[in-house]
């Protein structure tokens, strides 16, 4: 692979996956393929289905009775894990209905309408594809649009769709409310550290929120391909809805892959890398991928959660000293994503962060 940097910041334009599935092929063309000489990306771990991903229930840890029980049961879903699906969040299953309806119906309009809001030249926002850097990569069975919700003053409402007519203003409501579940959250991770002070979880309140919404057509040959290739998220969480009643989004555990079996109203919050790096390395932003169906059409929504611009980004100081090393350099948050946005492909993103 070429190692040279790469600006991650836009995209090669690619081949709807929807059309291409639409036309039945038998076959999975080329490019998609991901088994071949070597390139052992379905394996190379097995999955078990006796691993369940840990259910943390926001009533209980609000709750006085049983809030120390289920802040213990966090720490251990963010230190072994990374990832947990959260109930009682505040959000009612219609708003994360009505938030999946919109999704699938906008998949589902013609070619040439999603095409009314692709993505610009240098730019990943919009309908297409994220991360395709060159014209030989390896690509996701998926398609996507990605927009950028808040703060306000960071959306392109050029590139939000007008159709369905109520997709708009169901985004705002849904990002307002994942703003809050984020926040609320937020509070009881740094808790679960030993950290009292709010200064973390209020900064998601100045944050940045950008979602990705998914769309994994059926593959005739799903076992050679994948939605989404392995990786972790540079977010500081991200929550993901799953708008359908089957899994596809796989986490990486003790060498394993473990299923996300949906359920009902819940949301899926993951660790990302900049809550690792605040953390000092107790939590972990764990590697996760989506595989895809043979008959069946996936769709999912993915908010990823960012602090505040104005924060800098390195292990908390109340986690460092007294015989605790710090891991991870401190960094300036526009430090931090040059970083991202400009790294090697090749080269692991947190290694470059550490000390």
């Amino acid at each position: 692979m070429d190692s040279r940097p790469a600006n991650l910041e836009s995209s090669v334009s690619v081949p709807s996956v929807q059309e291409l599935a639409f036309q039945r092929p038998e076959k999975v063309p080329p490019r998609y393929i991901r088994d071949e000489d070597g390139d052992d990306i379905i394996g190379p771990y097995p999955s078990d289905p006796s691993l369940h991903v840990p259910c943390i229930d926001m009533a209980k840890l609000v709750n006085a009775h049983t809030h120390q029980l289920e802040l213990q049961k966090l720490f251990l879903a963010c230190k072994d894990w990374g990832v947990f699906q959260l109930v009682n969040h505040g959000v009612s299953n219609a708003s994360l209905k009505n938030m999946g309806n919109q999704v699938q119906r906008f998949f589902e309009l013609p070619l040439q309408e999603k095409k009314r809001w692709a993505q610009r030249p240098g730019s990943l926002e919009g309908y297409g594809q994220a991360f395709v850097t060159s014209e030989d990569q390896k690509l996701d069975w998926n398609d996507m649009i990605f927009l950028k919700c808040l703060p306000i003053q960071n959306r392109k409402l050029d590139l939000w769709p007008q159709n369905p007519p109520e997709f708009r203003e169901t985004l705002e409501r849904y990002c307002e409310d994942i703003r809050e579940v984020t926040i609320a959250i937020m509070k009881f991770i740094t808790m679960s550290l030993g950290l009292q002070d709010t200064q973390i979880s209020e900064s998601f309140r100045e944050g940045l929120y950008d979602i990705r919404m998914n769309c994994y057509p059926p593959c005739p040959e799903p076992e050679r391909v994948l939605g989404i290739m392995p990786h972790a998220d540079n977010s500081g969480i991200t929550l993901l809805l799953d708008c359908t009643d089957f899994s596809g989004l796989q986490f990486l555990k003790d060498k394993k892959w473990v299923n996300v079996e949906p359920i009902e109203g819940a949301i899926v919050v993951n660790i990302g890398q900049i809550i690792e790096v605040m953390s000092n390395g107790i939590y972990k932003a764990p590697e996760h991928r989506a595989v895809v169906n043979k008959l069946k059409e996936r769709f999912s929504v993915v908010t990823f959660c960012y602090p505040s611009p104005h924060m800098d980004i390195g292990p908390s100081d109340k986690l460092i000293g007294e015989g605790n090393v710090a891991v991870y350099k401190k960094l300036t948050n526009a430090e931090y994503f040059s970083k991202f946005f400009n790294r090697d492909l090749d080269e692991s993103f947190l290694d470059s962060l550490r000390l």
